[in-house]
């Protein structure tokens, strides 16, 4: 019998890659490929959307010459995307109009200081579940249509398509279906969370167009038929990013929770059919959904920067060549000295949500070296898990058991060893490191029956590595308060 495979397209920020699996959820072979970031104006992210299609064009094929692996043994393809990041481009011809802005982008931030102050602006928070903020994509939505002379006017004629990622991807692989899904469209703010429908109250709030909007499905299940890069093949799931790696971490029970460690960090903690509204900074947002299945929802702590910090450190300081050299580098003292680092560079996301905060070091002396800034690197991270599951405990009620973590972040022992000691739980990491595009694949796989159930699917997990928490319950108190203190120098750098 032929062997058969699932591909993931895993869109991300800073790359995008095409990945085979086989039905033990294991990676037969991967085809990566960087796109270029844009940064016209200070706090100003973009992509060329263009750029992005023409890779999975690339990558694709290369990604089955690599696995030995021909079209016709692909079961199905599943999706998933940086979400937020926002594309506009026209029916007729298919062209990106101007560059997608990315989700870590606060252009919008006065705009959304304003439209707070509105009336409306409750009832939009209400049905989506999330606070007015630069992160989402209807406010960036509407200062693209505020910005561009005409396009208001041809997006009401449905000549100007609106789409975050996955639906740019579907668009271009089925030669025009338009079409999201509810993971992606909860992170608009457009969405109403309940009808998992497009809002009319909130698209009036915004001032966006109906006839520019795809049509939401659910996450899981059939959306169409590839034409272009996998001809043939059927396109079985779309799932924003953080939402792809909660489902490849097999987190389908309410109160399992995953981490993912990349440019940013985001925690989610699903809990089941129950919306659970936030009252301690977290977003409540859509997890997944089966089609003719309700929705799970999940808690989200997302954290601006953390991967991105590292980059920082050795592109912007060149204090160290390469990202895996942080940690040789920080063993090469025994502590912080004394120093933190807060990466408030756009704003600082949950549990705070304060877009005019700017990044801090403190506790700066000559006493500090390089060797204790790689620390306070890798230590900013943990911090910022540990705020988001302190938000996480009193959101839920629940008391975090075990934190399953994954992403390139996670090859560092000694900053999983850390968060480990700082949320005083075990943090485990899966054997398949990959877990957004694992994520995709199950998707996929699940909707056109490569995988039978669930029950299927959690039989895949194994675990990798697993770190105990070790440090003094009044150390870790000290350190926390140490940090507070830092995070609370960041606030009201950018005056209005």
């Amino acid at each position: 019998m032929t062997e058969r495979y699932v591909i993931a397209i895993d869109q991300g920020t800073t790359s995008t890659r095409c990945i085979v699996f086989d039905r033990r959820g294991q990676l037969v072979s991967l085809a990566q490929q960087e796109h270029k970031q844009y940064y016209p104006k200070p706090g100003w992210v973009e992509h060329d959307a263009a750029e992005i299609w023409r890779n999975v064009e690339r990558l694709g094929p290369e990604a089955l010459r690599r696995a030995g692996a021909t079209i016709d043994q692909v079961a199905a393809i599943g999706i998933a995307n940086q979400r937020e990041t926002t594309v506009l481009w026209d029916r007729a011809t298919g062209n990106p109009i101007g560059h997608a802005v990315v989700w870590q982008d606060t252009r919008t931030d006065t705009m959304v200081g304003r439209l707070e102050g509105e009336p409306g602006a409750e009832g939009v928070r209400h049905r989506s579940a999330l606070p007015l903020a630069t992160y989402f994509s209807g406010p960036r939505l509407r200062w693209m249509l505020d910005r561009h002379p005409g396009l208001r006017e041809r997006a009401e004629r449905g000549e100007v398509l609106f789409g975050t990622m996955e639906t740019w991807l579907i668009w271009n692989l089925t030669g025009g279906l338009h079409v999201t899904d509810v993971t992606n469209a909860s992170r608009t703010m457009l969405l109403d969370v309940h009808t998992l429908d497009w809002s009319p109250e909130s698209l009036e709030f915004f001032g966006i167009p109906r006839a520019m909007l795809p049509e939401v499905r659910p996450s899981i299940g059939v959306f169409g038929t590839a034409t272009a890069a996998f001809p043939g093949v059927r396109i079985g799931a779309a799932l924003g990013d953080q939402q792809a790696a909660l489902f490849g971490q097999t987190c389908f029970a309410p109160g399992e929770a995953k981490c993912t460690y990349g440019t940013g960090s985001f925690l989610l903690l699903n809990t089941g059919a129950e919306l659970v509204r936030s009252t301690h900074g977290l977003l409540s947002t859509v997890a997944y959904q089966i089609k003719g299945e309700p929705a799970a929802y999940a808690l989200e702590g997302s954290i601006a920067i953390t991967g991105s910090l590292v980059q920082w450190f050795r592109d912007q300081l060149e204090l160290i060549a390469s990202a895996p050299e942080i940690e040789t580098l920080a063993r090469t003292v025994t502590d912080n000295g004394g120093c933190y680092i807060v990466p408030a560079f756009s704003g600082l996301y949950a549990p705070y949500w304060r877009s005019e905060a700017r990044g801090v070091i403190v506790g700066l002396t000559s006493y500090i070296t390089k060797g204790h800034l790689a620390r306070a690197v890798l230590e900013a991270s943990a911090w910022q898990t540990r705020e988001v599951v302190d938000a996480m405990n009193a959101d839920s009620g629940l008391a975090l058991k075990t934190l399953r973590v994954d992403g390139g972040m996670t090859a560092d022992n000694l900053l999983m060893q850390f968060i480990a000691d700082v949320l005083d739980v075990p943090v485990v990491r899966p054997l398949a490191a990959e877990t957004v595009s694992l994520g995709a694949a199950y998707g996929a796989g699940l909707a056109v029956g490569y995988w039978p159930d669930l029950e299927g699917l959690r039989r895949n997990w194994h675990r990798a590595a697993q770190w105990l928490p070790t440090m003094e319950p009044a150390r870790r108190e000290t350190e926390y308060g140490n940090w507070q203190r830092a995070v609370s120098r960041t606030f009201d750098w950018i005056q209005a």
